[in-house]
C-alpha cells in the first residue's frame, strides 16, 4: 500500500466531509425555503456575501428546498468523513470517494469542498498500485523530503481560516485570492510529495 498517498486521499476527503457538513448545517438553519437560485449562499442572514470573506459559503443544489438540501448534505458529508477515514484504501475506494464528492456538490455541499474530495479520490485510486522502483532523480528525492508539509499547510489553511476569519474578516477578505492560490498549489504538491515519499524503500 502507498501509505503517504493514502494519508493524502484520506485528508482531502476528511476536509471535504467537514466543509460539506458545515454547508449542510447552515442550509438547515435557513429552514424550509427555496434557495435564491441554482447557486446560493449556504449561510443566511445576517451574513452578507459582499462583506464576508467566504462570500457566505456559496453552494449549488439541484434540490428546491434548503432544509432538504441541508439534511442530505449533512448525510453525504458524514458518509465522506467515514469513508475517507476508514475505507478509502479499499478496492474502488478512490472511485467511491469521487462519486460521493460529486453527490455532495449536487445536494448543496459547496463548490470547493467537493473538489477536495474528487482530488482525494483520484489520489486514492492508486493507493494499492505497486510503486515501480526506478532510479530516483534529485527532484523526486527533494520532494520526498518535503513531505508531508504541503499537506499540513493545506489542512491548516483549509480548516484554520474559519476561526481566523471570524475575528479578522476584513483582513482575510483582502488576502483571500492569495489563500485560494495557496490551496490550489498545495493540492497537487501534496499528491506529488506523497508519491515521492512512497517511492523510498520502506517509506524511509
Amino acid at each position: 500500500m502507498r501509505k503517504a498517498t493514502r494519508i493524502v486521499a484520506a485528508a482531502f476527503g476528511i476536509a471535504a466531509g467537514l466543509a460539506g457538513l458545515e454547508h449542510g448545517v447552515f442550509e438547515i438553519l435557513q429552514g424550509n425555503i427555496r434557495p435564491a437560485g441554482f447557486m446560493f449562499p449556504s449561510m443566511g442572514t445576517p451574513c452578507i456575501p459582499e462583506q464576508a470573506w467566504n462570500a457566505c459559503e456559496p453552494a449549488v443544489s439541484v434540490l428546491p428546498n434548503l432544509l432538504t438540501a441541508g439534511i442530505l448534505t449533512v448525510i453525504v458529508g458524514l458518509l465522506i468523513l467515514v469513508w475517507s477515514a476508514a475505507f478509502v484504501q479499499r478496492k474502488h475506494g478512490g472511485l467511491i470517494l469521487i462519486l460521493l464528492s460529486v453527490l455532495l456538490i449536487l445536494v448543496g455541499g459547496g463548490v470547493f469542498p467537493p473538489l477536495f474530495g474528487v482530488i482525494g479520490g483520484v489520489a486514492g485510486i492508486s493507493i494499492n498500485n505497486p510503486v515501480t522502483r526506478k532510479p530516483r532523480g534529485n527532484i523526486v528525492m527533494l520532494m520526498s523530503r518535503v513531505w508531508p508539509w504541503p499537506l499540513i499547510i493545506f489542512m491548516v489553511w483549509a480548516l484554520g481560516q474559519f476561526p481566523f476569519g471570524y475575528f479578522f474578516n476584513d483582513f482575510l477578505k483582502s488576502i483571500i485570492a492569495y489563500g485560494l492560490l495557496l490551496m490550489v498549489a498545495m493540492l497537487p504538491l501534496s499528491i506529488y510529495t506523497a508519491y515521492a515519499r512512497d517511492t523510498r524503500p520502506n517509506g524511509a
